[in-house]
């Protein structure tokens, strides 16, 4: 099975801005949250960013 490039990352961003807003939801320490959501959302971005660029090598 082959997996699109760039997939991963988006998945695994999507993870961890998922784990720092639930950790910011539980008042965790604000300057830690933020950079947890802000590494995830990088990831999206640059996962992103892959698929698009990459989206007719899995034809």
């Amino acid at each position: 099975m082959k997996v699109q490039e760039g997939l991963i990352p988006t998945v695994l961003g999507t993870v961890v801005t998922a784990t720092g807003t639930v950790m910011k939801r539980k008042r965790m320490t604000p300057m830690i949250t933020a950079g947890i959501i802000g590494f995830g959302l990088a990831h999206v971005v640059l996962g992103a960013i892959d698929l698009v660029e990459h989206r007719d090598d899995m034809q």
